[in-house]
């Protein structure tokens, strides 16, 4: 997939996948308090960049740390809501949080399939999926990306395994940062 990196403006919609791309994952466990979230390096900051640039940012992740009775909603919704916080005082903004607590693979909410993308064109008609970029660490979010028509971009914070030419992947970078100093200079195409 080819776009010239200057046609994204505010027509242009972001999902963000949460662990391993806005902050540390915690190896085969779940993040289930604030005090265990911590952000990767420049991810506030890049937030900011990109609300200058996408229409929507949406972050959609999996926790079935919740549907399991690891991680508590009370705990989940704050760690979120004091995320979000974070990335405001810097001036950047998340539109949704779109979370899947099912255990169920098969869950539509749970990605790689497309249901949390349809629950945020639901709340806002007005997205285009074609207009679209979904940037996680996992195959699954890149497939979640294909599922919805989206352009994808893999970052390997903590699947550096995953081989870089899968047809799933439309880009690599290493970080929301690398990605907010390329958007920033305007020499990207995917």
């Amino acid at each position: 997939m080819t776009i010239p990196f200057n046609d994204i403006n505010k027509k242009w919609t972001l999902f963000l996948d949460r662990d391993g791309v806005i902050n540390q994952e915690k190896h085969a466990d779940y993040i289930n308090t604030w005090e265990e979230f911590t952000f990767l390096e420049g991810v506030p900051e890049a937030i900011a960049v990109f609300t200058k640039y996408f229409g929507r940012i949406f972050v959609v992740t999996n926790q079935r740390g919740v549907g399991k009775g690891v991680t508590t909603l009370e705990n989940l919704q704050l760690i979120h809501n004091n995320m979000k916080t974070k990335i405001q005082e810097l001036g950047g903004h998340i539109d949704e949080i779109f979370f899947c607590p099912d255990v169920d693979n098969n869950s539509i909410n749970r990605k790689p399939n497309p249901g949390m993308a349809f629950q945020a064109k639901k709340i806002y008609p007005e997205i285009d999926f074609n207009y679209c970029i979904m940037i996680g660490n996992t195959i699954s979010d890149m497939e979640f990306g294909k599922n919805i028509g989206a352009h994808t971009i893999f970052l390997p914070t903590t699947h550096p395994e995953i081989n870089d030419s899968d047809k799933r992947i439309d880009m690599v970078l290493d970080s929301l940062y690398s990605f907010s100093k390329i958007l920033s200079e305007q020499k990207i195409s995917f």
